[in-house]
């Protein structure tokens, strides 16, 4: 690969000021803005509003009618920022503790490169998308016919990976970013006097026997063979000392890889809360919702990228899937492809990702530039 080391100190400045001014899903505006700017400044079709606030830029060179699509996640997350940075963010309580600014500078310096190289024979579209956080920025852009506008024979999406050190970059085929669901349990009494027990049904006894008995959900009503995790996360209840509160809400989140597994954590949820609901006297709403599928990669897309890993950095089979979650999910159920753990940990390791003192490690951005690349010039080669 010829030398991009010139575009690295502008893309750093470009990466500390969208750092400077985060913005939360589909609010992208200030951010696909300056994506637009930049890649029009290159001479590429440029194309926004796609999924409310998403950006395409469309590079073609040749004859070929082969194509491919690299994607980069736009948004921030609702955090307040505690690094001190002199980039920091500007916005209060918003903040890029996911790295998602460090995915716009790489897939932009994969652009310019391409751009001026163009080293390769076909299409390359280059996916700067909103509201990965919880939105499901990627659903809305696959929804507004983000593959029949721009075809892609694979679509790959990078993520950096703050448990791999730098240098590393990892993918494996199947599975690779877990399912995510998210629940709410809604009991409901009729609400009393603490010294009268007698006389109300207890939402908080019933809660109490719901956080039991749905955290033996894993371990009793799941093959020990399979992967799942199921956390309590919330509990609202009572609202002083001498009251037995008519309502209290239990809340938690499921990540699974196998669809079976997660109708089966599911329809146990339900059960319980039936059961629980009779045995003391109060009323279990269930609301139960699937906002991210599994994260599943193609093999022959995986490898692919593993080949194309190996020519710019230390490429590695991930052993396990993880069980966070990524709306890159709905793009490759869409169109074939696989997500890459760009590694970013320091030699002291990395502070994680959704932490409010994380910072994306821009040693890694030439990394980072190199593998989108070798993507796009390996499927699309001369």
């Amino acid at each position: 690969m010829t030398d991009i080391s010139d575009l690295i100190e502008p893309l750093i400045a470009f990466r500390r000021d969208i750092h400077a001014h985060p913005e939360l899903g589909f609010a992208e505006h200030r951010t696909a803005g300056r994506i637009a700017e930049q890649l029009r400044a290159l001479g590429l079709d440029v194309h926004e509003g796609i999924g409310r606030t998403g950006v395409v830029g469309v590079l073609r060179n040749g004859t070929s009618g082969r194509s491919i699509g690299l994607r980069a996640d736009m948004d921030a997350l609702p955090i307040q920022e505690q690094t001190n940075l002199p980039y920091a963010s500007t916005t209060p309580g918003t903040f890029h503790g996911c790295g998602h600014d460090g995915h716009v500078a790489m897939l932009l310096g994969a652009a310019q490169h391409l751009t001026r190289t163009r080293h390769f024979d076909g299409t390359v579209n280059f996916f700067f998308q909103p509201a990965e956080e919880g939105h499901g920025g990627a659903r809305e852009m696959v929804n507004e016919g983000l593959f029949e506008r721009f075809p892609c024979d694979r679509v790959f999406g990078l993520h950096n990976w703050p448990d791999l050190p730098a240098g590393t970059i990892a993918t494996r085929p199947g599975p690779i970013m877990g399912a995510a669901d998210k629940f709410e349990i809604v009991l409901e009494g009729r609400g009393g006097h603490a010294a009268i027990p007698q006389d109300t049904p207890d939402a908080i006894q019933a809660a109490a026997a719901m956080v039991q008995q749905l955290n033996a959900i894993i371990s009793r009503r799941i093959a020990a063979t399979a992967s799942a995790v199921l956390s309590i996360t919330q509990i609202h209840g009572g609202h002083t000392h001498n009251v037995i509160p008519a309502e209290v809400r239990v809340s938690g989140t499921v990540r699974t890889f196998d669809p079976a597994v997660q109708d089966r954590i599911e329809a146990s949820i339900r059960e319980i809360s039936a059961g629980i609901g009779i045995a003391n006297g109060v009323t279990a709403t269930v609301d139960y919702q699937r906002y991210y599928p599994a994260t599943i990669n193609d093999a022959k897309a995986a490898q692919e990228a593993l080949d194309a890993a190996a020519t710019v950095g230390n490429a590695v089979v991930a052993p396990d899937p993880a069980f966070t979650s990524e709306d890159f999910a709905f793009m490759l159920q869409a169109c074939k492809g696989a997500y890459i753990w760009l590694g970013q940990a320091k030699g002291d390791g990395g502070t994680p990702l959704h932490n409010p003192h994380y910072d994306f490690n821009d040693d890694v951005l030439a990394l980072g530039i190199k593998l989108h690349v070798a993507l796009a010039e390996r499927h699309l080669a001369l």
